[in-house]
């Protein structure tokens, strides 16, 4: 049996992800994501499943350990998020008086807890929220999270959907250490990458040439400081395109003659959700 590693606890939205990806793999709770990217180092036959970004709130803050590690994407997968407004059974919406969740989720339900006049309480993840509010047995308390989370911890969904904004997707990535690209097909690919420039005037501007000329399409280019440095960055970067793909190929080349680091990070095939 396959081994996917998350981190927070059972009922996370990650949980949630792993089991529409991987319904019958050993799904296992880490309590950082540093945690799960060092087990996936280490065991070569797991795989990790991570939130990347999210179509509203931007990005998650995991690049640092996708630079550090450089463990191989194997694929993208778009969850819908909806978040539900939990308690324990019986709870009317009246008696309810504190919110606990993931800062994201607050944010992205705002407006709902802002009407009812919650007190907000930032807690690492939405699933250790709805576990809090579980064993706490105060009504007076609540979580936002997942249906899952309700089921998982035995509490009563009070309002469902509370999120400001309908059709919220969060981008989570499916990575291990071995390396696997599927082969070049006519179908829709992402090839994800990082790289580091050499130090030089223009050098971002020069090194991006090659993708103009060569008409590829950048879906992604996002900048993030070394670790203890504020004059050395590197860059995470996603295109449209298999690796194998000519065009693709000479504006990588390209780009290598300005780099002092380049690593591929993995070639997958684009979610359908993309195109909505």
């Amino acid at each position: 049996m396959s081994k996917i590693y998350f981190q927070g606890t059972f009922g996370a939205y990650s949980h949630l992800a792993a089991l529409s990806i991987e319904p019958k793999a050993d799904i296992i709770p880490c309590k950082t994501f540093d945690e799960c990217f060092a087990k996936a180092l280490k065991d070569t036959s797991s795989k990790i499943i991570i939130p990347e970004s999210n179509r509203i709130t931007g990005n998650i803050g995991i690049e640092y350990l996708i630079f550090k590690y450089r463990l191989n994407i194997y694929s993208e997968y778009f969850q819908k998020i909806e978040h539900n407004l939990l308690a324990l059974p019986g709870t009317k919406l009246s008696e309810i008086e504190n919110v606990y969740s993931h800062s994201q989720a607050l944010s992205q339900c705002s407006n709902f807890i802002k009407t009812n006049n919650f007190i907000e309480h930032v807690r690492a993840d939405t699933a250790g929220s709805a576990e809090m509010v579980s064993k706490a047995k105060d009504k007076k308390n609540s979580a936002i999270a997942s249906t899952l989370s309700a089921k998982t911890y035995g509490l009563e969904i009070v309002k469902k959907n509370i999120e400001n904004e309908k059709g919220n997707l969060t981008r989570f990535l499916l990575m291990g250490k071995n390396i696997s690209q599927p082969e070049y097909k006519k179908k829709k690919y992402i090839t994800s990458f990082l790289f580091k420039l050499k130090s030089k005037p223009a050098a971002l501007y020069q090194s991006l040439g090659g993708f103009a000329i060569n008409g590829v399409n950048l879906t992604k280019l996002q900048s993030y400081p070394e670790k203890n440095s504020f004059d050395s960055y590197f860059f995470l970067c996603d295109l449209d395109g298999h690796i194998e793909d000519k065009k693709v190929q000479k504006s990588l080349e390209e780009l290598g003659l300005h780099c002092q680091d380049f690593h591929v990070l993995g070639v997958f095939e684009a979610d359908k959700l993309r195109e909505k």
